[in-house]
């Protein structure tokens, strides 16, 4: 096991906050492996770069040596965590967090080593516990403490419903901690009111607190915004390795050296003295590497210097059929060159899209002919007219 300045010198990269530094000193100098905990609620099937800042931090805690559960929160996850929400989550049922789970086992087997990683669901201690030992659980918080909570206090100034089943969502995952007596969570910055309550809870427990970590939130590829899928500004790990390649490089430069931090190793001093454009296609590369290979990651960076720097359009483009009624939102997002409307939209009105070599301006355009749909710097579509 590395010391401890070697350590913290990987666990600080891309913190935000750690809480508090001196206690995890404290639990490094012991000399054993930690008992790491990181939650995430199956409330949605695919993951994406967002999820892994996280995940990652994990896997550096793995090779460090320490102990890493991977919490699946598929009792609460029923409920619905409700941070950084204007109105309560839509319930999902067992069924649906089981499938979500599963597949969020697959995808960060990419991430982490399966092969130590403690994979726990919170549903095997919340399942036995009987209304009246659920009722204890709120003992530990009081209304006042939950208020304070910025969500909560924003949705309640505005005369917003807020249930008594979403203050039950934090003293869950403050109990999970006792439960599974992490030495540390992780979390990103919008938890951390959920994280301190784990700490509350374990010394209510008599047990030693658990030391915070946050991780930052990551600004999707708008440059603007939390990544995230309604938002249509997300990476998907289980995208296609073209798809990958073509977002990447759409960001900014500045984005890109925050995703150099957040999603690699590398050493950032080096990566500043490169020229942006190849700075950011190696950052593709790596990405591409990571989640599917490093063959396909040369793959595509050859056909990005085969189209972009030859002038050339892409081989075995897919072809979209219509029937001269529908306009360009609508071509765009059934033809997946936009995730949602939305996307489609701000394509559009940032002056991104372009049918026959000429630019859209209007989301109401609608193609008479056939011709090659491009939006952005890397998505491409044939577009086929039909007749009838």
């Amino acid at each position: 096991m590395k010391n401890i300045a070697e350590q913290l010198s990987i666990i600080k990269r891309g913190a935000v906050e750690i809480i508090s530094e001196d206690e995890l000193r404290k639990k490094l100098g012991e000399n054993r492996p930690l008992r790491i905990k990181a939650g995430f609620d199956p409330t949605a099937p695919d993951l994406h770069l967002g999820h892994t800042v996280l995940l990652r931090k994990m896997r550096q805690f793995q090779d460090l040596g320490h102990e890493v559960h991977f919490l699946i929160g598929d009792f609460t996850g029923q409920i619905g965590d409700p941070t950084g929400r204007s109105e309560a989550r839509k319930q999902l049922t067992k069924q649906e967090v089981a499938l979500n789970a599963e597949t969020y086992k697959k995808q960060v087997s990419k991430i982490l080593d399966i092969h130590k990683l403690k994979i726990v669901f919170n549903s095997k201690w919340f399942d036995k516990m009987s209304v009246v030992d659920m009722l204890r659980l709120t003992t530990h918080a009081s209304v006042s403490q939950m208020l304070s909570r910025d969500d909560f206090k924003k949705r309640h100034a505005n005369g917003e419903n807020i249930s008594i089943l979403e203050f039950m969502y934090p003293l869950m995952q403050g109990y999970d901690s006792v439960v599974l007596e992490a030495d540390i969570e992780l979390g990103g910055t919008d938890q951390i009111f959920n994280l301190l309550v784990g700490r509350d809870f374990q010394k209510d427990f008599s047990q030693p607190q658990q030391v915070i970590i946050t991780m930052p939130l990551l600004v999707g590829t708008d440059g603007a915004q939390k990544m995230s899928k309604s938002s249509g500004n997300y990476i998907g790990i289980n995208e296609p390795a073209k798809d990958i390649f073509g977002k990447i490089m759409s960001i900014s430069d500045e984005l890109m050296l925050k995703y150099y931090e957040l999603l690699t190793d590398q050493n950032l001093d080096e990566i500043k003295k490169m020229h942006p454009k190849e700075a950011k296609i190696d950052l593709a590369k790596s990405i591409i590497a990571q989640y599917h290979s490093k063959a396909a990651a040369e793959k595509e960076a050859r056909e990005f210097e085969r189209v972009f720097s030859q002038k050339e359009i892409p081989q075995d483009l897919p072809e979209y059929k219509t029937d001269g009624k529908k306009n360009i939102l609508i071509i765009l997002t059934e033809g997946k060159l936009a995730a949602s409307g939305n996307e489609a939209r701000r394509l559009v009105k940032q002056g991104a899209v372009t049918f026959a070599d000429q630019k859209i301006e209007k989301e109401d355009f609608i193609p008479k002919t056939s011709g090659i749909l491009k939006a952005g710097s890397r998505r491409f579509l044939k577009v086929i007219l039909c007749s009838g």
